[in-house]
């Protein structure tokens, strides 16, 4: 029997942050399908008849000045995005790495990355059940944080990320 080689889809050591811009909007679509496939776990959410799932304030990060949104990539390749709102405090309001990338430092890495971008007060929230969230922003928070569990069941991590 002839063993089948497979080529690795796991990536390299490089992971950059890019501030998405509009060519790379059908992009950051087609990632936020994958991201709310897996949402739909904890929030329930349903496809529409177009079998997609709605996300309402995408088109946002195009048009306010108050969100930005960033694609991550390993050696080049888009493996997931997040999406920043620049309230006070700021507010990671979505962060995604694809599937088969998880597990390798690329999250840890890029969400790094993101928060080092923008010094000051933050907050990062994630919904009821969704332990693995709750476990990897734990760890990727690079400073002392404070942890709250909000009525919903939500857990929500507060911090302060400080100039270098």
């Amino acid at each position: 029997m002839t063993a089948i080689r497979r080529r690795s889809r796991l990536p390299g050591v490089s992971v950059t942050v890019e501030i998405a811009t509009e060519s790379d909007r059908t992009l950051l679509d087609r990632l936020m399908q994958l991201y709310l496939y897996d949402f739909s776990e904890f929030d329930g959410r349903e496809l529409d008849d177009e079998g997609r799932y709605e996300y309402i304030w995408l088109d946002a990060y195009w048009t306010d000045d108050d969100r930005r949104a960033y694609l991550i990539r390993s050696d080049g390749r888009p493996v997931g995005f997040a999406l920043v709102r620049l309230t006070d405090p700021v507010e990671m309001a979505e962060f995604f790495v694809m599937r088969p990338f998880r597990s390798h430092g690329i999250g840890r890495r890029a969400a790094q990355q993101i928060l080092a971008l923008h010094v000051g007060d933050w907050r990062i929230s994630e919904v009821k059940g969704n332990d693995a969230a709750v476990g990897f922003w734990r760890v990727v928070i690079p400073v002392a944080f404070s942890e709250h569990m909000l009525a919903d069941g939500t857990r929500e991590q507060r911090f302060r990320v400080a100039l270098p």
